[in-house]
């Protein structure tokens, strides 16, 4: 008696504390540059049959209903949330955001490609553009070089790279920038650094200029923000709290009546 609730109660805390880290890492991130929000994911476990609905009655009816217990709750994934962030007005020249789908592509010096949402460029030693600090940064891609006399950069709303030289009145065009889609995005594996890394899930990526197949367009001298929303984190916390109090009841509640059981006496 009261061994399977406190088995389905021990799933419940385990499950809502695991959604609790959720929340929290959501809640951290509230201010980090194109950031979005995990959402946990539950499912109830197996269920332990002990009628089932239409088995035959007395009178050779079948049941309406039958008789399940269930075994308790599992978590199944987090799943990136991929909403538009709100843009925050920078004026630096180096500052995108991408208005719409798509992730700028950035490679490690491995070779390794990446994918971001976050547009804070800086320029490198070399005159290339990078995510990140100018000597550890990771480099756009395909590669971006700025010439070192620009005395200013255009980046239009269809990734077109120009800069603004010494004794030229005209715009001299430098670079394109490409962005990345990919079939599933929720299959991108998180690495932390706002970098995404593509596996099998989410297949592979599929490039083209802004503005293009679908993808978004880009706003120089803006950021994008992060997409979580205090007061549905906070409100998804409380509940959580609440739900993790409740199982921890029923495992009082189960050892309680276990006491109980084993303090009888025959007299």
């Amino acid at each position: 008696m009261g061994i399977q609730a406190l088995h389905a109660a021990a799933t419940g805390m385990s499950a809502m504390e695991t959604k609790l880290n959720v929340v929290a890492n959501n809640l951290a991130n509230v201010s980090t540059t194109g950031y979005k929000r995990d959402r946990a994911n539950l499912e109830d476990l197996y269920y332990q049959h002990d009628r089932l609905p239409g088995a035959q009655d007395r009178a050779s009816e079948p049941t309406p209903t039958g008789i399940s217990i269930g075994l308790g709750v599992r978590l199944t994934s987090t799943q990136t949330d991929f909403v538009q962030g709100s843009f925050h007005q920078t004026d630096r020249e180096l500052d995108v955001a991408i208005e719409g789908p798509g992730f700028f592509q950035v490679s490690d010096p491995s070779g390794q490609v990446y994918y971001t949402r976050a547009g804070n460029f800086n320029i490198n030693a070399n005159g290339y553009l990078v995510i990140g600090s100018s000597y550890t940064g990771r480099l756009l891609e395909p590669p971006i070089s700025i010439p070192q006399d620009a005395i200013g950069i255009s980046i239009s709303p269809e990734g077109i790279v120009a800069v603004k030289q010494p004794n030229n009145t005209q715009m001299t065009q430098v670079g394109q920038i490409e962005l990345a889609t990919f079939i599933n995005p929720d299959g991108l594996l998180k690495l932390g650094e706002n970098l995404y890394q593509e596996t099998d899930a989410s297949g592979s990526p599929i490039l083209n200029n802004p503005g293009q197949d679908g993808l978004g367009l880009l706003r120089q001298g803006a950021l994008e923000g992060s997409n979580v929303e205090p007061v549905h984190e906070l409100i998804e916390l409380i509940s959580t709290q609440r739900a993790f109090e409740m199982s921890s009841q029923v495992i009082k509640a189960g050892d309680e009546m276990m006491q109980l059981v084993s303090n009888l006496r025959r007299y």
